[in-house]
């Protein structure tokens, strides 16, 4: 072979091994519906209780207008994928945008509390049918290689509405501006239906094949979305009853708010690219352990320094678990299916949290009914150790083998062909001399 036939062939092998493009047109619109949905959804979340307890609604009766949100969700998260594939995902994405941002203007005036509860549960329908559609979009846009990469780049875009809505409307609402929050969440609901004309249509999307899935392993989904759901039951309950905690101004639990949904967003990015190289599976029992540990810090939640580290602790937790679960389930279910299952196990934990905890924090106090939520978390664990060690660490979310790194030793089957026709392409000349001397050495003839 000449060496301009290797470089020749070097180059090819480079240009395969080179990383498929992860933006494009539609997965940009994708991800504008998906901030959008989330900004109506996180302006309203903490608010709606906060206006609940002004107007003399019980704590049990303020998580049940968050729980009211929830379910809406949950039911429309059961009908998302059905409908993804009857109508497809312009329809969907539309008929969310309407649900979720039209019934918040009829909170721009007081209501009792029945009217914020219908309302919550529309408006639940709406975000369950926009976060499936989106997600499931998201998976089919994203290149496979890539696709814990792309999930994380999701997390910075659905992490940007809780660094900023969920403590804006916090705010706001405590200097007396909760019409103002209303009207800005019936805005931003209704905005993905600028983008419908561009996303894709029904089967426009592409999807990936069983073949490049992992082995499916039974009762694996469920087993997921129970893990998830522990985090997002804590989770919940932080965004509801947070601003609600005696002794925790609402500066303070802004604050305390922003930094655990910057924590979450960071770590979320980061789970992804790790993911990708060395297996989500791997990434699951800390990401428990960590968030548990954040949950407990609250002990201590009339001290600020305790309050801002279980903050930190527990965004940087949850983020790693929404991204290595989702990827996850990727692995053993199509698009629609898995995140469907992932939303519905996100918000059935984040609306469940809230209506029991209520009832705890009433007789135990915030604090010690907050560690209790962690002592939950736990409770995941047994599921998450069974999961590793069920799933080959050397799948990641693509179910492709996992590179080794650069600087470990090349074995045997385990190095990716790119990798090998490079180093054979690089290495060819040096080779056929040594070769060739070892020949003259023997004393062999040389052809």
């Amino acid at each position: 072979m000449s060496t301009l036939t290797q470089a020749r062939a070097a180059s090819q092998h480079d240009g395969a091994d080179a990383p498929a493009r992860l933006l494009s047109l539609p997965l940009a619109l994708t991800f504008l519906a998906e901030f959008t949905s989330l900004t109506s959804f996180f302006l309203l979340l903490s608010v709606l209780p906060m206006l609940a307890a002004a107007a003399g609604v019980s704590s049990s009766g303020a998580g049940l207008i968050t729980g009211s949100l929830l379910l809406g969700t949950v039911v429309a998260e059961a009908a998302a994928a059905p409908g993804i594939r009857r109508f497809g995902y312009r329809t969907m994405i539309a008929a969310g945008a309407v649900l979720l941002g039209a019934p918040a203007l009829a909170l721009m005036s007081r209501e009792p509390q029945a009217v914020m509860m219908c309302v919550s549960f529309v408006r639940g329908l709406g975000f369950g049918l926009c976060g499936v559609t989106t997600g499931a979009l998201t998976a089919t846009l994203l290149p496979p290689g890539r696709r814990g990469e792309g999930l994380g780049l999701l997390g910075i875009v659905s992490g940007i509405p809780a660094v900023v809505a969920l403590p804006a409307g916090v705010w706001l609402a405590g200097h007396h501006l909760g019409a103002a929050v209303a009207g800005m969440a019936a805005a931003a609901g209704v905005a993905p239906l600028i983008a419908i004309r561009w996303l894709p249509g029904a089967g426009a999307a592409h999807s990936t094949q069983q073949a490049a899935r992992t082995r499916r392993t039974p009762g694996a989904g469920v087993r997921i979305a129970l893990i998830f759901a522990a985090g997002t039951i804590a989770a919940g309950v932080i965004d509801s009853f947070l601003p609600l905690a005696k002794g925790v101004p609402s500066s303070l639990a802004s604050a305390a708010l922003l930094t655990s949904a910057i924590t979450a967003t960071l770590s979320r990015w980061q789970a992804g690219r790790h993911g990708d190289r060395y297996g989500h599976v791997r990434l699951l029992i800390p990401a428990l352990i960590v968030a548990a540990a954040g949950m407990t810090a609250m002990l201590w939640l009339a001290s600020p320094v305790p309050l801002f580290a279980g903050m930190a602790l527990f965004g940087a937790g949850f983020g790693v678990l929404e991204n290595a679960t989702f990827a996850l389930l990727l692995d053993q279910l199509p698009e629609a299916k898995a995140s469907a299952l992932w939303n519905f196990a996100y918000d059935a934990g984040y609306g469940a949290g809230p209506a029991v905890f209520g009832l705890f924090a009433a007789r135990t106090g915030y604090p010690a009914a907050f560690a209790l939520t962690g002592i939950l978390v736990l409770a995941a664990l047994p599921a998450a150790m069974r999961e590793r060690k069920l799933r080959p660490r050397r799948y990641h979310s693509t179910g492709s083998a996992v590179r080794p790194p650069v600087s470990a030793p090349v074995r045997s089957g385990s190095c990716p062909a790119g990798t090998v026709s490079r180093m054979a392409g690089k290495r060819a000349g040096s080779w056929a001399k040594t070769a060739r001397s070892s020949m003259r050495a023997s004393g062999a003839p040389m052809q």
